[in-house]
Parts: C-alpha cells; sequence; structure tokens
C-alpha cells in the first residue's frame, strides 16, 4: 500500500498543506480519487517489475534451449 504524509501529498500536488486541508474537508471524495489513483501508480510499477522479471526468465530459458516458449 502506498503510505505519504499529507505533507508529502501536498509537495506531490505541488499545493500547500492548507490547500490540501480545504479539499479535504470540503471535496473528499477528490482526495479518495488522487489516493486511488496513486495506489493505481504503484500497482502499475509493480506489474512492470514482475513482466520484466518474466522475460528475463523467459530470455534465459530461451538462449539456454532448455524450454520452448511461444
Amino acid at each position: 500500500m502506498f503510505k505519504m504524509t499529507r505533507q508529502e501529498l501536498a509537495e506531490l500536488l505541488n499545493i500547500s498543506r492548507g490547500t490540501l486541508n480545504n479539499w479535504e474537508k470540503e471535496k473528499p471524495e477528490l482526495i479518495r480519487l488522487i489516493n486511488q489513483g496513486l495506489a493505481l501508480d504503484e500497482q502499475i510499477e509493480e506489474t512492470k517489475k514482475y513482466l520484466e522479471k518474466l522475460e528475463n526468465i523467459q530470455k534465459r530459458a530461451i538462449t539456454s534451449k532448455k524450454i520452448n516458449l511461444k
């Protein structure tokens, strides 16, 4: 799970901590969407890492001719 402080989130969004506080009070759904987007981005990065590992395994297997993957 992606975790950061409110200050870090404000800096990431290039807004003041006060603006973030106002958004949390006035538009909590906006903060929820931002958090979901950050979590999704983290999941995408993790998925990319796993795919790269699988591609490397496949390349090594093909190079060593131990298995034939199509």
